[in-house]
């Protein structure tokens, strides 16, 4: 009987040394990916002290002179920063109701398409384009709205007047807008994709035996099916109402447009790197970054309370 017993606690010592070992080997996995985040994500968070401080590069963080709220006082006293804000939430917000609307249409379209091949074709073009980075697509963008670019081009063998798209104010953000809306829609889609695929097929039998058309069946049984997922992600995107995305607008914008196209994050890196107003850019992207806080926490209540979508 002891040899048993013994035999057995030698079986667990076994597997928990195995376990461990498994255990062990994910979190060296894990440790390239953590030193990355906190060498990258971490350490700059002590950087933090130059928005209360009159930073000067030569004396360091420690040596600085201390101000404690006066960078964020000058900010809200500088011209440009109403613009600047409302710049940001009109574009991030156009940005997010196409990026709901376009998506969603797209997908109910495809749905309805039968030839399983043509649809897996067009599926693949429509979300390629959003795996492409901004330094590329905004060196071509910028190149087809330029005076001798396709679109003038266009217009000139239509008998019009050229266009200075990419110096104007009135059609910059539009031109932002749906830009980023091209760019992302296909990949956007999947997600509404994924979720007519739940759909209970008997439902459109049903309705077509009532005598239910395609349209019918789209607006009655598809559309409501989405819903749930429009709402999650509507909720979730909210979060990025202060994000309009520097990487395109810093690709594609120009002084001649800083009125319409300049948004906080461009404003940021003017500020403190170009101008090397180093405590100002701080204290400018620490204030968005505490109201992006807000706006997330948020965004997640909403989600919770009216799609029933919760990470913790």
């Amino acid at each position: 009987m002891r040899v048993k017993v013994r035999a057995g606690a030698a079986s667990v010592g076994a597997k928990r040394k195995q376990r461990n070992t498994e255990i062990l080997s994910y979190h060296l996995m894990l440790l390239p990916g953590m030193l990355f985040l906190f060498l990258f994500s971490t350490v700059p968070l002590f950087g933090l002290v130059m928005a209360f401080q009159k930073y000067v590069p030569a004396k360091g963080f420690f040596r600085s002179k201390f101000v404690g709220l006066d960078n964020f006082r000058f900010m809200f006293q500088l011209p440009d920063v109403s613009q600047v804000v409302i710049n940001t939430l009109v574009i991030a917000l156009s940005k997010i109701v196409l990026n709901i609307i376009v998506p969603v249409v797209f997908a109910l379209l495809l749905n309805e398409v039968k030839n399983k091949h043509f649809k897996r074709v067009v599926q693949t073009v429509t979300y390629m384009p959003y795996f492409l980075s901004w330094v590329i697509l905004g060196g071509i963008f910028v190149s087809m709205f330029s005076m001798d670019g396709l679109f003038n081009n266009l217009i000139r063998a239509m008998g019009g007047e050229p266009i200075m798209f990419m110096a104007s104010n009135k059609w910059f953000r539009p031109i932002i807008v749906l830009t980023d809306t091209w760019k992302g829609f296909g990949y956007n889609a999947i997600v509404y994709l994924a979720a007519l695929t739940a759909i209970d097929y008997s439902l459109y039998e049903a309705a077509a035996i009532d005598g239910a058309n395609r349209w019918q069946q789209m607006t009655h049984i598809t559309l409501p099916a989405l819903v749930p997922t429009i709402i999650l992600l509507t909720c979730l995107s909210l979060g990025n109402l202060f994000n309009a995305n520097f990487d395109q607008i810093f690709n594609m914008y120009n002084p001649l447009v800083y009125k319409s196209g300049d948004i906080i994050d461009t404003y940021i890196y003017r500020m403190g790197l170009v101008d090397m107003q180093f405590s100002l850019g701080t204290a400018v992207g620490l204030l968005k970054s505490f109201i992006s806080f807000f706006l997330i926490g948020a965004s997640y209540y909403l989600a919770k309370r009216f799609a029933g979508y919760r990470i913790f």
